[in-house]
């Protein structure tokens, strides 16, 4: 049968001729002609089978023939992993060469901007992964309400890693009358349930029985102790002249791992991973493609969806825990029919994981013994407390991992200049003005009666700043303790006569009062005061020392205080008649209040 017996037209027919695509495979032959009718289809087919194709022609041939208005999503191809869905594009780009029609693809893992951009400028048929497609939608930048084909690819791996919820919510978004495409290698239940809930009268379409192994591949198992399976690997690409070789490991620090020991063994190689991002996994894949790097070691997100050309050799160096995941290892050579080679690395712990495969494939494995490195080491697998096999290969491979990371930070440390002890910021010279960011620093104390050089900032002028010590100045609050009790009250005759009074809650004017001079205290009293003048409350309070200046008619500044706290206070033990220290008048002036 030919692509034209299957109803495609001639650009369709012209695209795959140029990608030497002769005759179509079984799944296409099956799968074309009722999808171009329209038909619902549930295909169930090993992967590298042509599933693509059979699902992307009638796609595209499908809405080359329909009438649209603008550019909205019609098409919806839903894959579980990045690389898949950037081989489909490329694939759809291929098959759509000679039509009028545009495709996109996005993803996460890389910016979203570029993909808003595509989206914008308008799009036939999208392919994405479920997580970028919801968040580009809840975003409002993708809009399902014109779809016409929905595609879901790999249904059971996106059961497998954990999407299944995201496609039901996705389902949710999508126009109720519209054609469903199904394809999934295995049909689980909860894959069987989805399928009855979303494709209605579908064209059943199988190919080979699920999970049986391509038949074309050779198939290999090598019995080798686990610290020698980089030496055999090496040794092995080199014995069979491998071109490009696939390596699946079970873990991501394995593989980073493997491809350490490979290139000190002088094979090119590099890793693909999901802690890689996605521009360091499309570089890797880019170079495998094109023959830069021999070896592409990688963990099971890649064991589906690539799509490499005359892959010659699939190593398994770790066997996997579940059997049907090597089924789709191995499928990444022997594709479209091509020959391929399939060679598995078995240490003594991994014997329980070898019988499981064969048994689900049906047949032995033949085993290889000649070789350098045969297995010597016939230890029992170790176990936790739950029974489950402990992987030394694993914990081995994550210490690795830690080592380099110290490596790399130790080589971090080497660049960087050493750090020197933080230091006081300097002191700003008289000269040079200081920084605004720059805490200002404290100016140095200066000396009475000296020379004060104010620099660049004004002439210089001569400033002269008293001693408070010096002299008749005295701070204050100094002169107060320093008080002697007892002494009169007079003004001193260098202050004029004036006296100042401190308040006597401590607030407003100053608290600054001129000192006695004994001398002039003698030459200034005052005479007695004669019969029938009267007394001044002042003089009545010294004369009575021993009363209560608040007590009888005498008013004095004391009994207003004392009426203004509200009632008598009990008398207190007759003290000398002097004042406080506090109430005294000051020694001698302070140089801030001078008048002179």
């Amino acid at each position: 049968m030919t692509f034209q017996e299957l109803g495609l037209t001639a650009p369709i027919i012209q695209a795959l001729t140029e990608m030497d695509y002769r005759t179509p495979t079984p799944i296409q032959e099956k799968a074309i002609p009722p999808a171009l009718a329209g038909r619902d289809v549930l295909g169930c087919a090993q992967t590298g089978t042509g599933k693509t194709c059979a699902f992307a022609a009638p796609i595209l041939q499908r809405l080359s023939a329909g009438k649209r208005v603008g550019r909205p999503v019609r098409a919806l191809i839903l894959t579980p992993t990045r690389e898949l869905a950037l081989q489909i594009q490329e694939n759809i780009e291929l098959y759509a060469k000679h039509l009028s029609l545009r495709s996109a693809v996005i993803f996460g893992g890389v910016g979203q901007q570029p993909q808003v951009d595509a989206l914008r400028r308008g799009t036939d048929i999208l392919v994405a992964t479920p997580g970028r497609l919801m968040d580009l939608y809840q975003q409002k930048e993708v809009a399902l309400s014109h779809l016409e084909i929905f595609v879901l690819d790999e249904a059971d791996r996106m059961l497998d890693m954990g999407f299944i919820h995201d496609v039901r919510k996705i389902l949710g978004w999508l126009p109720e009358k519209k054609q469903t495409m199904l394809f999934s290698a295995t049909m689980p239940p909860e894959i069987a349930e989805l399928v009855n809930s979303l494709l209605r009268n579908p064209v059943r379409v199988a190919v080979d029985p699920i999970s049986s192994p391509v038949k074309l591949i050779r198939q290999s198992v090598y019995f080798v102790d686990k610290g020698n399976k980089t030496r055999l690997l090496a040794w092995l690409l080199e014995q069979q002249k491998v071109k490009n070789a696939l390596v699946f490991t079970r873990t991501k620090h394995g593989a980073n791992k493997v491809t350490r020991d490979l290139e000190k063994l002088g094979v090119s190689a590099a890793a693909i991973h999901g802690n890689k991002s996605q521009t360091a996994r499309q570089q890797a894949l880019a170079d495998f493609k094109a023959g830069k790097v021999t070896v592409l070691v990688a963990t099971d997100i890649a064991a589906r969806g690539l799509d490499i050309e005359e892959l010659s050799h699939v190593f398994n160096y770790n066997l996997p825990e579940v059997p049907e995941t090597y089924v789709h290892r191995i499928g990444r050579t022997g594709r479209a029919g091509h020959g391929g080679c399939a060679i598995a690395l078995c240490d003594y712990t991994e014997q329980p994981l070898l019988r499981a495969i064969e048994k689900l494939i049906g047949f032995s494995v033949p085993v290889v013994e000649d070789h350098p490195w045969p297995m010597v080491v016939l230890e029992a697998p170790k176990r936790d407390k739950n029974g489950r096999i402990i992987n030394a290969e694993d914990a081995e491979a994550r210490a690795a991992a830690r080592e380099k990371n110290a490596q790399r930070r130790a080589a971090q440390k080497e660049k960087e200049p050493p750090k020197e002890p933080p230091k006081e910021p300097p002191r700003p010279s008289a000269a040079a003005p200081e920084s605004g960011l720059s805490r200002p620093a404290r100016p140095k104390p200066v000396r009475p009666g000296t020379r004060l050089d104010t620099g660049s900032a004004m002439p210089v002028v001569e400033f002269t700043k008293p001693d408070p010590l010096a002299g008749d100045h005295i701070m204050d609050a100094t002169a107060r303790l320093l008080a002697p009790r007892g002494g009169g009250s007079a003004p001193t005759p260098a202050d004029g006569g004036k006296k100042r009074r401190r308040s006597r809650h401590g607030r407003g004017k100053s608290a600054v009062q001129t000192a006695p001079d004994p001398a002039a205290v003698k030459k200034t009293e005052k005479p007695p005061v004669k019969k029938g003048e009267k007394k001044p409350a002042k003089s009545a309070a010294k004369a009575e020392p021993g009363k209560n200046a608040q007590s009888g008619s005498a008013k004095g500044k004391s009994g207003k205080n004392a009426s203004r706290r509200g009632g008598r206070r009990p008398a207190e033990p007759q003290r000398s008649h002097t004042k406080d220290s506090t109430e005294q008048p000051s020694l001698m002036k302070p140089f801030y209040l001078s008048r002179d």
